[in-house]
């Protein structure tokens, strides 16, 4: 059990360096053209506990064009502002390896 969390850690910590990239990169094009369009969106979360959300909101926030207002803990919902609309997963491909790091 210990060596699978580790793994998901180490995966968790190169899939997040990738999604700030990404991140960055869609950002930097999107505030050059001007294609900005500010949302904001609810996401239901599959994680249970509260220090795994609050992981989630974390990094959420730290890919640039995303930014976790609340956390709802007791209802597992996050409302998150990004810059243009975006389907839940691109905004939290994260929680998989959250969930097989801490539930």
């Amino acid at each position: 059990m210990f060596l699978s969390r580790f793994y998901y850690s180490i995966l968790f910590f190169f899939v997040l360096i990738k999604e700030i990239i990404k991140s960055t990169i869609d950002t930097s094009k999107r505030s050059i053209t001007g294609n900005i369009d500010p949302y904001i969106i609810n996401i239901k979360t599959i994680l249970k506990r509260p220090v795994s959300q609050t992981i989630l909101a974390n990094t959420i926030t730290l890919t640039p064009g995303t930014l976790t207002i609340d956390l709802d803990s007791e209802n597992s919902v996050l409302k998150v502002a990004v810059i243009s609309p975006r389907e839940n997963k691109d905004i939290i491909p994260l929680e998989k390896y959250i969930e097989k790091m801490l539930e």
